[in-house]
């Protein structure tokens, strides 16, 4: 299990970027589309401490649909100025069942999810390199979690582009 202190800045960090991708206007210009990819997008931005880049994608499939679902994102981020490349992110659009694990299963491998909130991150972060590689060689990947109302939800996404979209970030934050 991560560490609290690990938890606190990854928590911080999907604000940023969802706070990032929330401005209008003027504001917009400060997170960069670098380019769609299939379904996949590819995007940069700078944070006082240095870029940040990320790729993100949308599910092609939510069974069941939660009540009150909102949509849910899958981040992979790059933060060069802290040493981390391929930061594995869910958000999954519920609020997952207190103190629940989550699964992320890709091409036949399992690895096991910490949830907080309605997000959740590789529970070993040490395979995020494991993880952007099972996914640049997948089809699809799926995600298991409980709601807050003990309901099991599986989200499945395609990965058809994100080869394209991290080869993006890993240029753009190299």
């Amino acid at each position: 299990m991560a560490k609290p202190h690990l938890k606190l800045v990854q928590l911080i960090s999907t604000g940023a970027i969802l706070i990032a991708l929330s401005f209008t206007g003027a504001q917009a210009q400060s997170v960069q589309l670098l380019c769609d990819f299939k379904d996949w997008s590819a995007y940069s931005t700078s944070q006082s401490n240095g870029k940040l880049c990320f790729v993100l994608s949308k599910p092609k499939s939510v069974t069941p649909e939660p009540e009150n679902y909102e949509q849910s994102y899958i981040y992979l981020t790059h933060r060069p100025s802290e040493n981390i490349k391929y930061e594995f992110n869910f958000v999954a659009g519920f609020t997952f069942a207190v103190k629940s694990e989550a699964k992320l299963i890709i091409g036949g491998q399992s690895y096991e999810l910490f949830t907080k909130d309605d997000a959740a991150w590789l529970a070993d972060r040490e395979k995020s390199k494991d993880v952007a590689g099972q996914m640049r060689a997948g089809s699809s990947m799926n995600i298991a979690g409980m709601t807050k109302d003990n309901i099991n939800i599986v989200q499945t996404f395609s990965l058809s582009g994100v080869t394209a979209a991290s080869r993006s970030i890993d240029r753009a934050c190299n």
